[in-house]
Formats: structure tokens, C-alpha cells, sequence
């Protein structure tokens, strides 16, 4: 979710080989859960399984997505989230609650047999559970895919991550990494190439998008406090409906004429539990920590047994070793030379 700047914002489009030699800081969840979105039977629209009933889209597009960035050059950390703010917590709860109203209505679908319901509801049901990340996390052990724990957000980490210019960049679909002071973002990573559209037979290109902090504050005449302000007054993952009445141009309009937090916030009706000063104090200090770039001795004959236990086809296991090994051996020795 998080904030949508897309109105505001001009993005650059790239081709994926344009980000060879690049480290990137992926958030973890949100490729996950795209990943648990994305890749689906295409005849029942539901997460793909195995023949025990565990979800494997995950595993899917970890191992298969991941493999085809180090192919195209690309260096890839996964950041995973950590404890969240408290003040979050009722958002948590929210989401919760949707997730289970709509696993009753995909029940009621697929009593039914209304396939484009399926799909919706299936969608919306999705959730991501432990088990799912701890398998994650074993895949990139064993693929040599290195990952940090973040102590809250992730996104927040791989933005201080990027900052610090241990990474060329943050990798997620929202903006939020801009809030949290990420000089780049890049987006569609994890969903480049031909796309469905959602309940549609047609198709569209999708690209990589980079976004440039800086370049962004100069286009819209404004600081990183007041960009915060703005995804405050449209809503963030802290309070998702936004300030009643305000979309983004409105929320820059104001920004601009008010300038400080104070007189931003003393000009709108706050509606919510938390207040708007905690959220403006978490985008600009959030709970991070000192990270090393380390290089991680990948354990293929792992990996494949791992996902030969998920039922994955053999022979595609084989071909993304196979591309690993080759990707590894060309890279040049040295990780310094990835963090251009």
C-alpha cells in the first residue's frame, strides 16, 4: 500500500539491462507479496500449490525473478520488515479483518464456480505467513542472495541503506522509500515484462521506473520534511484513508502555502487515533541499523532439493542454477565494483 505520489511524480523508464552493475535493496514483503498476487493458476486464479496444498508463488518468483536480475547484472539484497511502529498496529488489525471478509467471499466464490470472483477474492485474501518468509529466506541462503533483518520497516532500512550508499538504490513498488529519504527508488522489478491486465485480455510492456529523490523535490519546489507532509495529507501505511478532502495536488497546494508541519496541520480536521506529528517523526527517524555488504557462497544442491520438495519442475531448477553459475563466474571480483 503506502502512499501514492503517482500524480505528482514524473518517473524515468528503463530498460532492466540499464540497472546492470547496481545494487538494489529489495523490499522483501512487498516483492513477496507481488509475487503472491501475481503468480497464479491461470485457470482457477488462486496462488499456485503443490500437491500437499502449500503455496509455492512465492518460492516461484523468488527463485525465478531473483535469478533473472543477477542474469541481467544486477545485485540484489532483500530487505525484510521487522517489528512495526505501534501506532500501526490498528492499520494491522484493518487489514486483517478485509483479508477475512474476503476469504468468505472466496469460499462463496468457489461454491459458486464464479471464476473472476475467485481471482478477485483470492487476491485480496492473501496474506503472508512466517512459514512463507522463513522459506524465503532459505531460498536466498541457498541461491547465495544476501538479506538484512530490518528492526522495523523495511523499506525505512533499505532507504537508510541507499543513503549511506551501500546500495545504488531501494526496490519496491511504493513511494514510500521516498518518504524515508531513499536518493532513488526503482520500481517493477519484480513484474517486468508482459503483463495482464486485471479482468482483461490484453497485455502492456511493464518497464523498470526510477525515481530520483532530489529530482523530485526540485520538480515540485519543495524539501523532504514537506514530501513527508504531503504523504501524510494523502495517506501513508499509518493512516491509509489520508486527510479528508485532500488528494495530491491539493496536498502540495497547501503544503507550499502553509510551509511548516505546524501550520499544515493546524489547517485540516485529524481524524485519526495517531497523531500526525508521530508519523512525521517515524518517515524522518525510523528505527534502522549499520549493515555490511557481504558475499554468500550460494548451496545449489540446497536449493534444488528445497524446491524439488515444493514440486518444482527439475529441469527449470536446473536452467536457474545453471544461469546462476554463469552469472556468478562473470562477475567481477571485488563487491566494490557492484556500487556504482
Amino acid at each position: 500500500m503506502g502512499v501514492n505520489l503517482t500524480d505528482l511524480v514524473n518517473v524515468e523508464h528503463v530498460e532492466i539491462e540499464n540497472l546492470s552493475g547496481k545494487t538494489i535493496a529489495i523490499d522483501a514483503f512487498n516483492t513477496l507479496y507481488q509475487f503472491l498476487s501475481i503468480i497464479r493458476d491461470r485457470m482457477t486464479g488462486e496462488p499456485l500449490r503443490d500437491s500437499k496444498g502449500r503455496i509455492t508463488s512465492h518460492l516461484s518468483g523468488l527463485l525465478y525473478r531473483t535469478t533473472k536480475l543477477i542474469e541481467n547484472g544486477i545485485n540484489v539484497i532483500y530487505v525484510f520488515d521487522g517489528e512495526a511502529p505501534k501506532f500501526k498496529h490498528k492499520v494491522i488489525e484493518e487489514r486483517v479483518r478485509i483479508r477475512k471478509e474476503a476469504f468468505e467471499k472466496l469460499e462463496k466464490a468457489k461454491e459458486e464456480g464464479d471464476v473472476e470472483k475467485i481471482r478477485l477474492y483470492s487476491q485480496a485474501a492473501t496474506r503472508l505467513t512466517d512459514e512463507m518468509i522463513d522459506q524465503s529466506k532459505k531460498v536466498l541462503d541457498f541461491m547465495g542472495v544476501q538479506y538484512v533483518q530490518a528492526p522495523s520497516e523495511g523499506e525505512a532500512q533499505a532507504a537508510f541503506m541507499a543513503s549511506k550508499n551501500l546500495v545504488w538504490a531501494s526496490g519496491s513498488q511504493d513511494w514510500d522509500s521516498l518518504l524515508f529519504g531513499a536518493p532513488r527508488l526503482v520500481r517493477n522489478l519484480a513484474i517486468t515484462g508482459k503483463r495482464k491486465l486485471p479482468r482483461k485480455e490484453a497485455y502492456v510492456e511493464v518497464k523498470p521506473e526510477i525515481i530520483e529523490l532530489e529530482k523530485v523535490l526540485k520538480q515540485l519546489g519543495i524539501s523532504r520534511e514537506q514530501l513527508v507532509m504531503i504523504g501524510i495529507l494523502i495517506g501513508t501505511d499509518y493512516n491509509p484513508k489520508g486527510v479528508k478532502g485532500f488528494g495530491p495536488k491539493h496536498a502540495l497546494q497547501l503544503v507550499k502555502e502553509k510551509k511548516t508541519f505546524e501550520k499544515v496541520f493546524l489547517s485540516v480536521e485529524w481524524e485519526f487515533d495517531v497523531r500526525p506529528e508521530e508519523i512525521f517523526e517515524f518517515f524522518m527517524n525510523p528505527p534502522v541499523k549499520e549493515i555490511k555488504i557481504e558475499k554468500k557462497n550460494p548451496d545449489f544442491k540446497a536449493l534444488k532439493e528445497f524446491m524439488l520438495d515444493f514440486e518444482f519442475s527439475e529441469e527449470r531448477i536446473d536452467n536457474a542454477i545453471e544461469t546462476l553459475k554463469k552469472s556468478i563466474s562473470g562477475k567481477q571480483t571485488g563487491l566494490d565494483k557492484w556500487l556504482r
